[in-house]
């Protein structure tokens, strides 16, 4: 009988899947590797990217994608990757055009990152820390 994935878990897949292809899709718009003071992007749908951004989303996707299958894996990656991207929001809202001069940023990646961070942050914490079992009763 297969059990229902946890919050964390869910969040792990979904977001793994969507990132992987983004990465993927990005480079479509954009496949340069600027950096330092000459960050550019490209447009992609309305968020900007380029070749880091593109290998950061890939990255990420299958990370999450390694570890949704696993409990405490879906939970640590929900949980971590919602605080690095709390983190990367924050330095986007404040320098407004890269975070850590690799990745272009735009006010519409900033709200989406904001909006990634919260639900890993809110998938794990909503999610056991590992997988229980009720005991089976005759």
């Amino acid at each position: 009988m297969s059990r229902p994935m946890t919050p964390a878990q869910l969040y792990a897949l979904v977001f793994g899947v969507t990132l992987a292809a983004v990465g993927i899709l990005g480079f479509i718009a954009d496949s340069s590797f600027g950096s330092g003071s000459d960050v550019e992007g490209s447009d992609f749908i309305i968020f900007e990217v380029n070749g880091w951004h593109n290998l950061v989303h890939i990255a990420s996707g299958v990370l999450g994608l390694a570890l949704f299958r696993s409990v405490s894996g879906a939970r640590a990656y929900a949980l971590g990757f919602g605080a690095v991207y709390l983190a990367v929001t924050i330095w986007g809202f404040v320098d407004g055009d890269s975070v850590l001069w690799l990745l272009p940023v735009d006010m519409a990646d900033n709200w989406l990152h904001l909006a990634i961070s919260l639900a890993g942050i809110a998938a794990g914490l909503a999610s056991p820390t590992r997988r229980t079992t009720t005991p089976r009763t005759a």
